[in-house]
C-alpha cells in the first residue's frame, strides 16, 4: 500500500442491475444503496432542474466527533422518525435528526486504537468500513477496532443504540489466528445477504504483517456461529471502500496485491464466494488477469474498490463485472462464469491516473455507463456496449477540478433526470452535478452558504434520500436539499360503483346517492403530491372511518360506515404526509349526505321524483347517475320509490364548507 491512504488499486466494478420503485420505503441500509453497489438512487425530486438549484440545509446541525470514512445511512420507519446514522473512527455512533440533524441517540464503542499498531496511517483508529443495517431486526452491524481487544463486530439497536443480546463478537476469538500481529484491517463495506453479515479485512497503510483477505461471516441471529473465507496467499487483501456486492444470494470481493509466486493463490482477483462464506475454487468463481503476478509485484492490484453488479440489456453475456486497475485498464468479465486466470471479455485504457475508489453505475436512454473516480483531479465514464461480446467506449470526463470523491448518481425513475454527483474532497469541499449522458454541469457547488469541511478523498461518500443529499465529513454531516412543490388537497370526491363503473361527486356537494345496507360511503382525497402516509376520522356527524386509510400515488381513500343521511359529516385528515416528509395540518372536509336530492338543493322534493322518473330506462352516464340513487347501474322503479321515501327530508343550507381548507399548505 504505497502512495495513498488506501493506495492498491485496481477497482473492481461488477455490474447488476437494480430496478427501484420510485415511491418504494426510502432507506440507504449500505454502502452505494444497493446490494449491487451500483451507488444508484431513484429520487424523484431529484430532476436535472431542481438539482440545480440545490442548496445547503443551513439549519442542520450534524455535530459528531471523529474522522469519517464511512458512508452515512440513512433509516425510517422507528419511532424519532427519519435518521441519519454516521459512525467515526473515535468509535463513535450516531443517529440523527434527518431533518434537524440533532442528536437522537449516540454510543461509544469503546477506546480507539491510537498506539500498538505495527503500520497504517489512521489514528485514532476505531470504525472505518461503512456498516449495515438489517430493516427486519431493526439492527445496525458495524467493525470497530477497540484498544487492548483489536477487532470487534458490533449490532445495534438501529432505534435506540443500544447493543443486541449476543454481541460484539470478538473476532480473535471467533476466528483462530485472526490478526494475530495486529496487521488487519477493516476497511470496506459490510454487507447481509439473506441471514448472515459478512464482513471485509485487508491490510494496513505500508502493506506490513501477514494479514490476508478475509472474510468473516456471521449468522446474525445467532452471532456464535461464525465462517471464515481467507485468501490462500499472504496479503491480498479486501479493503476498497465499497466491500462486498451481492446478487442476492452469492457475494463478490475483489483481492488486493499478494505475497507473489508463479501459481495464482487467491491475489489480485475477482472472487464469488458462496453463502458461508465458502469459496469453490471453481474457474466459475474467480478471475485473475494474464498479468496477475506483474501486479502483485508493482502494487498495482485489483483491491483499490469493491465489486458493483449490474445487468446489461441486449450484451452476450448480459451479468457483467467490470475491473478498474491502477494502470488505467477496465475490463468486462461473465459474472455467472467468472472463467479463473484469463483473457476478460474486453479490455480498454480508460484512465491514464491510479484509480482507487467506488464506481457507480446507471442507465439512460443511451445505454448503461460506469462512472469512476480517474485521480484526485477527474471523473470519468464508460459505456459499455450492448454486443455479443459487451464492449466498452470511453464517454464523458470532467478533469482539472481539485479533488473528487467517489461518484454516486440519482435518476427520477432510473432511467431519465441522471445526474452524477461527487464531492470535491481535498479539494473545494463542495458538491458538484454532472449530467449523466453528457457531463455537462448541473450543479456547480453553489455559494458561499454550500462549502464543506473535512471531506475524505475517495472515501466521501454522499446518499441521496427523499430531497434530501447527506454526505459526511470529519466531525460533522451535512445535509442539502433540492426544491420542492408544497404539498396541497387539490380535489375530494365521493365515489360509488354503479354497477362497474365509478362516478364522482365533488364536495363539497350534496351526496344523494345510498349508502347501501351499511350506510357505506367512499372518500377520495387528491393532492398535489405523493404520499407517504395519513390517518382520517370523523369529526363531525353520524358515521365512523372504517379501516385505515388506502394511499396510491397522490390519492387516499378513505372508507366510512354507518353514515345517516339528512346530515353534514367532517371528516378530518390527520398527519397526511408526502413523500418528501412534508405534513398537512389537520384538514377537515364536510360532506352533506341527502339521498334522494338529486338535483342538489338540500331539499327532497317533487322535483326530485319527476327528474328521476325522467331517467328511468336511461343508460347510466356522467349526465344521469345521480338519479341511479341506489347505485345499482341502472335507473328504475326502486330508484324512484327511494326517492319518495325521503320526500320531506332536508339539511341546512348553511352548513360549513372545507373548500378553504384545500390550499392549506403542508409544513415540512
Amino acid at each position: 500500500m504505497k502512495n495513498s491512504i488506501l493506495t492498491k488499486a485496481i477497482c473492481c466494478v461488477v455490474i447488476v442491475g437494480s430496478i427501484l420503485t420510485a415511491n418504494a420505503s426510502v432507506n440507504v441500509t449500505q454502502h452505494h444503496n444497493n446490494l449491487s453497489r451500483d451507488g444508484l438512487y431513484i429520487v424523484p425530486a431529484f430532476t436535472q432542474a431542481a438539482s440545480a438549484n440545490l442548496t445547503r440545509d443551513t439549519g442542520f446541525n450534524g455535530t459528531i466527533v471523529g474522522t469519517v470514512y464511512a458512508q452515512p445511512l440513512y433509516v425510517e420507519g422507528g419511532p424519532s422518525g427519519p435518521m441519519v446514522i454516521a459512525v467515526t473512527n473515535s468509535n463513535n455512533v450516531y443517529a440523527l435528526n434527518a431533518t434537524t440533524g440533532a442528536i437522537i441517540w449516540q454510543r461509544n464503542v469503546g477506546t480507539a486504537v491510537t498506539s500498538g499498531l505495527p503500520c497504517g496511517n489512521i489514528n485514532p483508529l476505531g470504525i472505518t468500513g461503512t456498516p449495515v443495517i438489517d430493516l427486519a431486526s431493526r439492527s445496525l452491524f458495524f467493525n470497530a477496532e477497540v484498544a487492548g481487544i483489536g477487532h470487534q463486530i458490533f449490532s445495534l439497536n438501529v432505534d435506540t443504540g443500544a447493543i443486541n443480546a449476543g454481541w460484539p463478537v470478538t473476532v480473535s476469538s471467533a476466528v483462530p489466528g485472526f490478526d494475530s500481529d495486529r496487521s488487519q484491517s477493516q476497511r470496506a463495506a459490510l454487507t447481509i445477504v439473506g441471514n448472515t453479515l459478512y464482513v471485509p479485512y485487508g491490510g494496513r497503510f505500508g502493506d506490513c504483517g501477514s494479514y490476508r483477505g478475509r472474510v468473516v461471516g456471521v449468522q446474525i441471529n445467532n452471532p456464535a456461529s461464525v465462517m471464515v473465507y481467507s485468501t490462500t496467499s499472504s496479503r491480498a487483501g479486501i479493503w476498497g471502500p465499497g466491500g462486498i456486492a451481492s446478487d442476492g444470494t452469492n457475494i463478490f470481493v475483489t483481492t488486493g496485491n499478494g505475497s507473489g509466486g508463479a501459481t495464482w493463490n487467491g491475489s489480485e482477483a475477482v472472487i464469488r464466494l458462496q453463502p458461508g462464506p465458502v469459496f469453490s475454487g471453481s474457474t466459475t468463481d474467480y478471475w485473475a488477469p494474464i498479468n496477475w503476478a506483474a501486479l502483485d509485484s508493482g502494487d498495482t492490484d485489483l483491491g483499490g474498490s469493491g465489486p458493483i453488479l449490474v445487468d446489461v440489456p441486449g450484451a452476450t453475456p448480459s451479468a457483467l463485472a467490470v475491473a478498474l486497475g491502477k494502470d488505467g485498464m477496465a475490463y468486462l468479465l461473465n459474472r455467472n462464469n467468472l472463467g479463473g486466470v484469463g483473457t476478460p471479455l474486453a479490455q480498454l485504457s480508460v484512465n491514464t491516473g491510479t484509480i482507487i475508489q467506488a464506481a457507480a453505475s446507471y442507465r439512460t436512454a443511451m445505454g448503461t455507463y460506469v462512472v469512476f473516480r480517474g485521480s484526485s483531479s477527474a471523473t470519468r465514464t464508460f459505456r459499455i456496449n450492448a454486443a455479443n461480446p459487451p464492449s466498452i467506449t470511453t464517454t464523458w470526463a470532467v478533469t482539472g477540478a481539485s479533488g473528487r470523491s467517489s461518484p454516486i448518481v440519482t435518476s427520477t425513475d432510473g432511467t431519465n433526470n441522471s445526474v452524477v454527483w461527487v464531492v470535491g474532497s481535498a479539494g473545494d469541499q463542495r458538491l458538484h452535478g454532472y449530467h449523466g449522458d453528457t457531463g455537462a454541469v448541473i450543479f456547480g457547488g453553489g455559494g458561499a452558504n454550500e462549502l464543506m469541511t473535512g471531506t475524505r478523498g475517495y472515501n466521501a461518500n454522499t446518499i441521496a434520500a427523499r430531497n434530501h443529499l447527506y454526505v459526511a465529513g470529519d466531525n460533522k454531516v451535512f445535509s442539502f436539499s433540492v426544491p420542492v412543490a408544497a404539498m396541497q388537497l387539490t380535489s375530494v370526491v365521493s365515489r360509488k360503483d354503479h354497477g362497474g363503473t365509478s362516478y364522482d361527486i365533488p364536495l363539497p356537494g350534496v351526496e344523494c346517492r345510498s349508502g347501501g345496507e351499511n350506510n357505506d360511503y367512499t372518500l377520495v382525497f387528491t393532492f398535489s403530491n405523493n404520499l407517504e402516509s395519513g390517518n382520517a376520522s370523523v369529526t363531525s356527524g353520524v358515521g365512523t372511518v372504517s379501516g385505515s386509510p388506502v394511499i396510491a400515488g397522490n390519492t387516499m381513500t378513505v372508507n366510512l360506515t354507518g353514515v345517516t343521511t339528512a346530515q353534514s359529516i367532517t371528516v378530518t385528515l390527520q398527519s397526511v404526509t408526502d413523500q418528501f416528509l412534508q405534513t398537512l395540518p389537520d384538514t377537515p372536509v364536510t360532506m352533506t349526505v341527502l339521498v334522494g336530492d338529486t338535483n342538489a338543493n338540500s331539499a327532497v322534493n317533487a322535483t326530485d321524483v319527476a327528474q328521476t322518473k325522467g331517467q328511468v330506462g336511461i343508460e347510466v352516464s356522467a349526465a344521469n347517475f345521480r338519479n341511479d340513487v341506489n347505485a345499482n347501474g341502472s335507473i328504475n322503479g326502486s330508484d324512484v320509490a327511494l326517492v319518495k321515501s325521503h320526500l320531506g327530508e332536508g339539511v341546512s343550507t348553511s352548513v360549513k364548507s372545507s373548500v378553504k381548507n384545500r390550499n392549506r399548505v403542508a409544513k415540512k
